[in-house]
């Protein structure tokens, strides 16, 4: 494979595909996550939540066509059709990764696009170079309504978030911050958020609509391991003055957030962020 292919999920084999084809229909689902010569981190954890999005959306689309059947061979027909589409995932999701180079480093995408009126839902893999890797970054609360449709699956929205961004960018951020309708903090665009008072490590509301972000899941679980108090809470941006704030994700990994444009100011102890750099690091294994 090189930079850019794209592979469709065909008959039990990963076939090449172009952009535009793979591009032309909505994506359902989509998971991404850093490979450093050969190397990842929380390949089990994108593996499971990229797993039970495909399923819960081939549910949906199945409970859809069955409520819509007027005859139980239809009924049962669209539930085979989903059980097949769950277990081609499965397999899709093993293909994929041992087809990954095991040199350098990519960024690779799996997708589930939407089924059209020709063709049943597909599953694709698309083989990026991974972008710059970045320490720190600039943030701001993105005005208006929350854009997410989908806020607890990877993959519907991501165009959305990626207008997100291009908004607050005139500002000089390079993350967009998204509030519930109260004013409360709930994730990034393409981050999730995690912030320090004192020595203790907070995060939103588990109430709060959001991805599931493999990154948290992993500082979290490695400040449980040390033993470090872990707390979640409601939080306006001004509430957050004076906090240590991380964006984290699969790509930048733990990034500190060194201002927030029109917004509270923020803190940093000096040594905490590269130690929890090394620490996720140190997470890698062969893929």
């Amino acid at each position: 494979m090189s930079v850019n292919d794209v592979s469709r999920w065909h008959t039990g084999a990963l076939l090449a595909t172009t952009e535009l084809s793979a591009a032309s229909t909505p994506i359902l689902v989509a998971d991404s996550w850093l490979v450093t010569e050969g190397r990842t981190r929380g390949l089990a954890l994108h593996r499971d939540r990229f797993l039970r999005a495909v399923e819960a959306s081939t549910a949906e689309a199945s409970a859809a066509e069955a409520s819509a059947a007027t005859a139980s061979a239809a009924t049962a027909s669209a539930a085979t059709a989903g059980d097949t589409l769950v277990d081609d995932a499965e397999e899709f999701w093993d293909a994929a990764v041992a087809s990954l180079p095991r040199t350098g480093d990519w960024f690779p995408r799996v997708e589930l696009r939407a089924a059209t009126d020709e063709a049943a839902a597909t599953l694709h893999l698309t083989l990026r170079a991974a972008p710059e890797q970045l320490r720190s970054v600039v943030v701001a609360t993105l005005p208006g309504e929350d854009p997410r449709t989908a806020p607890n699956v990877k993959g519907p929205d991501l165009e959305r978030m990626a207008q997100a961004r291009e908004t607050v960018a005139p500002s000089g951020a390079g993350e967009a911050i998204i509030v519930t309708s109260e004013g409360f903090v709930v994730e990034g665009a393409y981050s999730g958020l995690l912030w320090w008072r004192g020595s203790i490590l907070c995060a939103p509301l588990a109430e709060f609509d959001r991805v599931d972000s493999v990154t948290v899941r992993s500082v979290l679980a490695l400040a449980t391991a040390l033993g470090i108090e872990t707390y979640t809470e409601a939080v306006t941006p001004a509430e957050l003055e004076g906090t240590e704030l991380w964006a984290l994700s699969a790509l930048h990994g733990a990034r500190i957030v060194t201002n927030w444009v029109d917004g509270p100011a923020l803190a940093e102890l000096p040594g905490r962020l590269g130690q929890w750099r090394t620490r996720l690091g140190a997470l890698r294994q062969p893929l």
